[in-house]
């Protein structure tokens, strides 16, 4: 696991490719490598997890294909093996080591033949020199990248405030990124909140060279016929391939650990990895006093009924204000959900523990539809985009509209609206509404809202997170699954239930689903630290500097949820918050102040 940078075309001085490195070095604290050419450099943070003594990046063949990779190669022996026998010659174990040669072999098709989560970069300078970049089916390693056109350059790196940090990289925000952000919680698909860089989608090989600029590529997953069987085979289908997957993302020259939030996908994945791993150590973060949506007497029993090592992590919401900086600057994008804190603190703790590997229950929801906004749209009425869309926002969209400018309304009425994108996009995808809606989960939602927020709140602390149910496998088993073996009116994930019986406590399959998350409504009353906070941050001139939202209109936010505390105005006030410490961050120079730190 790692971190890593690089580009193609211009000039990079040695100073400024050590400050990408070193604003990317929490990622990657074990060794820094790197190689510069002329007009190309590509530079590493290593995370060791695998062959802790070698991992020396970029890996070669010979001095014309180089490789920089960031995540896990699950099947490298396997592949080795092969390339050995192929006549190819290794110097290490390391996983990526098996890379260069793959690519020689079978070129653009070398992904085709990987398994593991995995953002990779190849500099190929036989011919005209290109790079070609690659990210895993769920998009679970995210590659930020910035062309300049006109100049026949590409950078790329694994976070934003570090490709931020280059010289000649764009920061102008798209003018649509404020709507975007409180639509979906976070900027989705291919978009930033700056208009000229982009993240890498998931399943994509790109190709770049300076004549002929960047070409991406989606990689065909093929199609997902139903499979047959009642719920009790599925189930047992299910149960076997996520014990499958589960025990290879076991293997680790480092200790393994797990999340253990108290619902039923962590559960599982506790339950199954306890059967590889005695007393393995089991994490679960809870707060400081009397709090709604606290899960940690399930998440002890499970703990308890697997035989594992419980950790509880306490959290005191007197901190928060002074934390949320670091973890806004660590997304390097406004993302509206509170559960962005819990992450960032669970991780710490898993760190501070000595654990560099942990594995979570995140994608289960997606794949097996265990959301009320999927359950609702399902088994609504025909206008059902728009609630689904709606169900997606951090502000809902009358509220949206109240707070911004007559000027931002007019534009986004010109431009178009994200809310407008979506719905069109689902409307567009045919009579099954079902796999219309686990398409977009999967393809847009999941990579942006979560896979980003855990890779870079975990990387925050070094900690490496794996993901049992966003292997291939566990996904396409799901997707062929009838329909009513994951959504039946009010009853979700139902083939997930059925192979959680026996391996997961009674107690966690026969709760109700609540959101693992802070309780900001709470948090958010006059007289908490955190509204004070808030109100000071959202108040005064500034707030109008860009023409977007009215101060007033933010303001009757507080005095509503002074009056009447209630989820609304909380998760707006919430959202506004983190996207002005984001801009104050990124947009009005502090990212400088970071890198000079």
């Amino acid at each position: 696991m790692c971190r890593i940078y690089g580009h193609l075309g211009g000039s990079l001085a040695h100073h400024h490719l050590r400050a990408v490195s070193a604003l990317q070095r929490h990622g990657g604290p074990d060794a820094r490598f790197g190689a510069a050419g002329d007009g190309w450099a590509l530079g590493n943070n290593r995370l060791a997890i695998v062959d802790l003594d070698g991992g020396e990046q970029p890996y070669r063949l010979g001095r014309e294909i180089q490789v920089v990779f960031n995540g896990e190669i699950y099947n490298h022996d396997v592949l080795r093996r092969d390339l050995h026998a192929a006549g190819y010659v290794f110097h290490d174990h390391c996983d990526g080591n098996v890379l260069p040669a793959l690519y020689h072999k079978y070129g653009l098709d070398f992904v085709d033949h990987l398994d593991g989560m995995y953002a990779v970069v190849v500099l190929d300078l036989r011919a005209e020199p290109k790079l070609v970049l690659v990210t895993d089916d769920a998009g679970m390693k995210p590659l930020y990248h910035h062309e300049n056109p006109e100049r026949r350059e590409l950078y790329f790196s694994s976070e934003l405030p570090a490709l931020l940090s280059i010289p000649g990289v764009d920061w102008e925000q798209r003018d649509e990124g404020l709507d975007s952000y409180l639509t979906t919680k976070t900027p989705f698909g291919e978009r930033t909140m700056f208009d000229r860089v982009r993240v890498l989608p998931r399943a994509a090989t790109a190709v770049y060279t300076r004549s002929g600029g960047l070409k991406i590529s989606r990689r065909a997953e093929g199609s997902f016929p139903v499979e047959g069987g009642d719920l009790a085979e599925a189930g047992g289908r299910v149960r076997d391939t996520l014990r499958a997957e589960t025990r290879r993302l076991a293997l680790a020259d480092v200790p393994i650990s797990t999340i253990t939030s108290g619902g039923l996908d962590s559960s599982l994945v506790t339950a199954l990895l306890a059967e590889k791993v005695p007393h393995v150590h089991a994490f679960n973060i809870a707060y400081t006093g009397d709090w709604p949506f606290d899960e940690k007497a399930y998440a002890r029993e499970v703990a308890a009924r697997c035989g594992a090592t419980y950790h509880q992590i306490e959290a005191d919401p007197a901190t928060f204000p002074d934390l949320l900086g670091e973890v806004v600057w660590h997304l390097g994008q406004p993302n509206a959900d509170p559960i962005t804190l819990s992450t960032y603190l669970l991780f710490q703790g898993v760190h501070d523990a000595g654990f560099k590997v942990t594995l979570s229950g995140d994608a289960a929801d997606e794949i097996f539809g265990g959301y009320r906004r999927i359950s609702d749209a399902v088994g609504g009425a025909e206008d059902w985009p728009n609630g689904y869309v709606e169900a997606l926002a951090a502000v809902p969209a009358a509220l949206r509209d109240r707070l911004y400018t007559d000027e931002y309304r007019d534009l986004l009425r010109r431009n178009g609206t994200e809310a407008d994108r979506i719905t069109r996009r689902l409307r567009g995808a045919g009579p099954d509404r079902l796999s219309a809606i686990t398409e977009f989960e999967v393809d847009e939602r999941l990579p942006a809202y979560h896979l980003r927020r855990v890779d870079h709140l975990s990387m925050a602390h070094s900690v490496e997170v794996r993901l049992p149910f966003c292997q291939r496998s566990v996904t396409r088993l799901a997707r062929r699954l009838p329909a009513e073996q994951r959504v039946r009116g009010r009853e979700v994930k139902r083939a997930l239930y059925a192979a959680a019986r026996g391996l997961v406590p009674d107690s966690v399959l026969e709760r109700p689903k609540q959101p693992f998350t802070l309780p900001i409504t709470s948090m958010l009353a006059a007289g908490q630290p955190l509204h004070s906070y808030a109100r000071d941050l959202l108040s005064g001139p500034s707030l109008a500097d860009r023409g977007q939202l009215d101060p007033k209109a933010v303001a009757g936010l507080f005095d509503a949820q002074a009056a009447r505390p209630n989820d609304e105005s909380a998760l707006a006030i919430w959202s506004l918050l983190i996207h002005r410490i984001w801009s104050e961050q990124l947009v009005s120079g502090a990212a400088g102040e970071r890198s000079a730190a």
